[in-house]
């Protein structure tokens, strides 16, 4: 046991590796979460919308990324992207679109449902005092939504966190590819996975924590 501990002596040399790897991987969340919330809430639109060919692809669209592999569609946005844009894409834009994409048809079900939980009884009534459809949703309907999907939504983002790990295999330098870099380069099998995962468990508890003071205050602020 006591061989097991010293071994985290690697540490000393190569944590610069991992806080790197946090580093970007608290990047690609970021981006991801705020893209892929506002992509989502496009697509929730759409899937709501009278348009049916704007419902139509909202719903093939969702259907796509939710029933195929995320390592999958990395792989089909890493190959079409450059092929539509005709340019060459960093690694780290092709991982950042690719979770956007990914998290942006969760968070479009998940806004979906939230839309859905309220009456409907409260459109009709702001329609019946001149509103249109547009400022109902965005003053209205989207705003108690968010407080009813908020428990939702912060799961999604933690899944964020933990999905950008599988965006190593573009290069992309954050937290799981640092990892196996240290592991190439002490020959250590466990040890540098072992920190990567503590890593990521402080950055989700954190995250977690945000988020149940969020709600609190949401809370808080519904009862006066």
């Amino acid at each position: 046991m006591a061989n097991f501990f010293s071994s985290f002596s690697f540490l000393k040399n190569y944590w610069q590796f991992f806080v790197t790897g946090v580093e970007v991987t608290i990047e690609l969340a970021i981006v991801s979460i705020i893209l892929g919330t506002v992509l989502g809430i496009m697509l929730a639109m759409a899937k709501r919308s009278k348009v049916w060919i704007l419902s139509l692809l909202s719903k093939a669209f969702i259907g796509f990324i939710r029933d195929t592999p995320l390592l999958a569609q990395i792989y089909i946005v890493y190959i079409a992207l450059p092929a539509v844009t005709g340019l060459s894409v960093p690694d780290f834009v092709t991982g950042a679109v690719a979770l956007t994409l990914y998290s942006s048809a969760y968070i479009a079900e998940i806004i979906r449902g939230g839309i859905q939980s309220l009456p409907a009884g409260q459109s009709e009534a702001a329609a019946s005092l001149g509103m249109t459809s547009r400022q109902v949703m965005r003053d209205i309907i989207l705003p108690q939504a968010f407080k009813n999907i908020l428990p939702a939504l912060g799961n999604q983002f933690i899944g964020n966190v933990k999905d950008s790990s599988l965006v190593s295999v573009l290069g992309i330098t954050d937290l799981m590819y640092q990892a196996q870099t240290v592991r190439g380069s002490t020959a250590l099998g466990l040890q540098p996975i072992l920190v990567a995962s503590g890593l990521y468990l402080i950055m989700t508890w954190l995250l977690n924590r945000v988020l149940s003071y969020g709600e609190r205050r949401m809370s808080v602020s519904d009862n006066r």
